[in-house]
């Protein structure tokens, strides 16, 4: 019997952006069992967004690191639920160390980089260099 499977024309799209960006994982999606964080990765005309879900984190439990165009978040997200007097039934929050890399252009502002934690979401902006920020090129008519 064949498998016949739907053509999604964003399926090769969503693969080549994660041979891009990520580096060591296939995607958002946690793999084999670990703690992968969700993100969002957008781009502007003058910078490059990343918005990472870390709820309960506090800034002080988050690291950015930027070395060799690679944009590198990690952490570490802390058992809540180490009480002794309870028996836990269900226990289906992840906890312990993450680190999500992402390869980013040469035409950008290393040194501008900022990073926001607002309502369990992490946001770091990195500036795009004016080389590589689109412009208007005015025609003339030659007379």
């Amino acid at each position: 019997m064949t498998n016949i499977t739907r053509w999604d024309p964003f399926r090769e799209m969503t693969q080549l952006l994660d041979d891009t960006f990520f580096t060591g994982f296939t995607g958002v999606m946690p793999r084999n069992g670990s703690l992968v964080p969700a993100l969002d990765l957008s781009e502007t005309a003058d910078a490059y967004h990343i918005e990472m879900a870390v709820p309960g984190m506090t800034a002080d439990q988050l690291n950015i690191t930027f070395e060799n165009n690679v944009l590198t978040i990690s952490g570490e997200i802390t058992q809540s639920n180490d009480r002794k007097d309870r028996q836990y039934h269900v226990t289906e929050r992840r906890y312990g160390r993450f680190s999500r890399s992402i390869r980013l252009p040469n035409q950008i502002h290393p040194d501008r980089i900022e990073a926001k934690l607002e309502n369990g979401v992490l946001t770091v902006t990195v500036p795009k260099a004016e080389e590589i920020k689109p412009r208007k090129i005015a025609v003339n008519v030659a007379h």
